[in-house]
């Protein structure tokens, strides 16, 4: 199940990062303006972040086997109709450009991004409920490589599926891994137990958000560290280019780099984690370790050491992007059973808010103060996240048990209310 999580993650993301790479193909080669390209390429995200609660809470209320289905069956569905649109235009018959109605275009992407949501949740929800405490960590680590891994695949093969002049590669390619997505779900994925309420217990009685402000702390310092990690993916390649003066060969080997050994690297923390008992703990330790990595990279930039700025560049991506499975797991194992679905829905949503204002205000910092300045601001990022994030002792205890067998929690406080 966590396999075919991982698959599914990955395929709904090479989804919503497929525009992305649409954007040459399309200025060059069909005229649109950057801006109506770029509003293509964001119309999967504006639909993810739009959905992702109502997919919680779905999830919490029905189980995660239906969601995942039924929305990696709507994104499937949403690009088959992208793809009639597009071949229509490619005949003639509507729209501008060759790929048909762009307004349409726009809207089924976004309902395919819509569909994606799904799995962000509810296979977050599957590792939570069917890995005991000590392993979850690891767990959740490897499932948190989907991002990179999607992200990768898109690169390698998109560009060289629009290449020939059509979109209609690119999209069918999204139909195929998602449709396969889909049937691995419904096959394999098998719905975690839950445990009843208790005698006299209301569902809103589990509400963990009128328990605490726990939840809503982690997702404040999610949404501020997730400035730094994605200031120096959308910045690092044109840094090292113009700034730095490296090839653009050399560049991308170093980005591609620092993104593998990211995805290690949320392994490696999610195992901390379980060793040490806690998420919390290690989620400061990584906020703690973002200050002077974050100060490094801005300095090594600014006296243009290439060895310096290579090794500095690699550390920073790798602590930036380590907090991610850690407030994940906290967040689900937090929230309980019944409301794990919606506050990761909440989580994300933080997330793809924050990242959604870091493009364009980083790139007005660096217009104003330059690279090395703009990404020492970056550490007050993390400086301000710090005394935000609550105390260990705000989540369950994570000890490993010693007669646990492989398929037990070790623990109910994680599906329990």
């Amino acid at each position: 199940m966590l396999g075919v999580g991982v698959y599914a993650q990955a395929a709904g993301t090479v989804v919503a990062a497929a525009p992305a790479f649409f954007i040459p193909f399309l200025h060059t080669q069909h005229g649109l303006s950057l801006a109506e390209a770029g509003a293509l390429a964001a119309a999967p995200n504006i639909g993810l972040v739009l959905t992702l609660v109502l997919w919680g809470w779905f999830a919490d209320r029905t189980g995660e086997r239906g969601v995942l289905v039924a929305g990696l069956l709507l994104t499937s569905a949403a690009v088959a109709g992208a793809l009639l649109v597009v071949s229509a235009g490619s005949a003639g018959t509507a729209g501008s450009a060759g790929i048909g109605n762009i307004w349409a275009l726009g809207l089924l992407l976004g309902f395919a991004g819509a569909g994606t949501g799904s799995v962000n949740v509810a296979s977050g929800r599957v590792v939570v409920g069917w890995f005991p405490a000590h392993r979850r960590g690891l767990a959740m680590g490897i499932r948190q490589t989907c991002q990179p891994l999607g992200i990768a695949a898109a690169a390698l093969a998109i560009p060289a599926l629009v290449a020939g002049g059509s979109l209609a590669p690119a999209l069918i390619l999204c139909i195929v891994l998602t449709l396969v997505a889909a049937l691995a779900c419904a096959i394999l994925i098998i719905d975690p137990p839950r445990t009843p309420l208790p005698v006299g217990h209301k569902p809103a009685d589990s509400n963990p958000y009128v328990r605490s402000r726990t939840l809503v702390r982690i997702h404040a310092v999610s949404a501020l560290l997730v400035i730094p990690q994605t200031a120096l993916s959308t910045f690092g390649l044109v840094w090292l280019i113009v700034d730095q003066g490296w090839s653009a060969l050399a560049a991308g080997a170093l980005v591609a780099a620092a993104q593998f050994l990211g995805a290690l690297g949320r392994i490696l923390v999610g195992i901390i984690s379980d060793r040490v008992g806690s998420r919390l703990r290690p989620l400061r330790w990584v906020a703690l370790l973002g200050v002077p990595t974050l100060l490094l990279t801005a300095a090594s930039g600014a006296v243009h050491w290439p060895w310096a700025v290579a090794l500095s560049y690699i550390l920073a991506s790798c602590i930036a992007v380590a907090d991610n499975g850690l407030a994940f797991t906290s967040v689900a194992e937090i929230a309980g059973g019944r409301w794990a679905g919606r506050a990761l829905g909440i989580q994300n949503t933080g997330q793809f808010a924050a990242t959604a204002i870091v493009g364009p205000a980083v790139g007005a910092l660096i217009t104003v103060i330059g690279y090395s300045g703009a990404f020492a601001l970056l550490a007050l990022a993390p400086i301000i996240a710090l005394p935000i994030l609550p105390r260990p002792e705000a989540e369950p205890r994570h000890e490993k048990p010693a007669d646990a067998p492989i398929g037990t929690t070790g623990g109910e406080a994680s599906r329990a209310d």
